[in-house]
């Protein structure tokens, strides 16, 4: 068995960030191993997801928010997210065994003390880990159960090149849509989305009017909007919704990444009369009301032939930088720190 380490090392809150979250509002320190429970794994972490909703539970004011999958943060509290890692040592009726590849909630460290009940055994075999921290799965769940793909749909997808927008669109293909268009902040990304992501169209944020730039893009109007965003984009869909078009709401970037500070108000404002002459349908949705569709999820991308797009970057030091990246919209995909 590994030699359990003394110390490890973990990325903890220095203060609360005044507007956009920089690197030095977080502080990375080193600490004895946390006392190991009779039902607890030591777990050395080898990939942690950095999401942008940490910038939201960061915020003085902040509260639990359904969906978001760690606690709000006061100044010296740990990070927490989505982690892969290796077992190092756990007890003999756990149900696991050292050297096993486990998933767990407790990254933004270096090793993990875990409850068991807390952790999920990887299959044998080679390890996506964008398959199992991404969140493909919550694009997957909205387009399988909260308001599912119909053959020959046209889809619109904000914030298309982000962790879950990335994932969206392919998805909402391989599920039968026939046209897919995205938005995005800069003209890279837009090519990268229609290179490698399979976006027919994409339209620009800060270039001419997002609802211009979309009902250029969908002519004949949109199906299915699954938005990330809010805000401008949402108004611009739901002014080119078809008859019976239907809208999935998993976030509010608007409101999350508001450079005034953070907070879980966004306010948007749609033309009701039409939405109802229109017959069109808005559901709010979190993939945690479908937890089993994970494991799904699991089972059907092996087959999908999706391109996961991911932003690896390497060790623990890098991560205050990464999460400040990602909240500038500079990165692709889900976030990965591989440690």
């Amino acid at each position: 068995m590994t030699a359990l380490p003394k110390t490890c090392r973990e990325v903890r809150l220095a203060a609360h960030p005044a507007g956009t979250i920089r690197p030095d509002d977080l502080a990375i320190v080193a600490l004895p191993l946390p006392p190991i429970g009779s039902n607890d794994l030591v777990v050395r972490n080898r990939w942690f997801r950095v999401s942008i909703s940490t910038r939201l539970m960061a915020d003085p004011d902040a509260t639990a928010v359904e969906g978001i999958p760690f606690p709000a943060l006061k100044p010296g509290d740990t990070l927490a997210d989505g982690a892969i890692g290796e077992i190092v040592a756990c007890p003999p009726d756990s149900g696991f065994a050292p050297g096993q590849w486990v998933s767990h909630p407790f990254g933004w460290r270096d090793h993990a003390v875990v409850d068991a009940g807390l952790c999920t055994a990887l299959a044998d075999g080679p390890i996506e880990p964008a398959a199992w921290l991404g969140h493909g799965w919550t694009a997957y769940a909205a387009l399988t159960r909260g308001v599912p793909v119909r053959p020959g749909d046209t889809v619109f997808v904000t914030s298309g090149a982000g962790a879950i927008g990335s994932m969206a669109g392919q998805i909402a293909r391989r599920l039968g849509a026939t046209r897919v268009i995205g938005s995005t902040g800069s003209p890279d990304k837009a090519a990268w989305m229609t290179a490698d992501l399979g976006y027919d169209a994409v339209v620009l944020r800060g270039e001419k009017p997002i609802a211009e730039q979309l009902a250029a893009a969908a002519p004949e109007g949109i199906d299915l909007c699954v938005d990330m965003v809010g805000g401008a984009q949402l108004a611009a869909a739901a002014a080119v919704a078809r008859e019976g078009a239907r809208f999935v709401l998993l976030g509010a970037l608007t409101a999350e990444l508001d450079a005034a500070g953070a907070s879980i108000v966004a306010p948007v404002t749609l033309d009701s009369f039409q939405l109802v002459l229109r017959d069109v349908i808005l559901r709010g949705y979190s993939a945690d009301r479908d937890a089993a569709a994970f494991g799904d999820w699991i089972a059907w991308q092996r087959d999908a032939g999706l391109h996961f797009a991911r932003t690896l970057v390497a060790g623990l030091d890098a991560a205050p930088q990464a999460l400040h990246d990602a909240c500038e919209g500079r990165l692709r995909g889900v976030v990965l720190v591989e440690l």
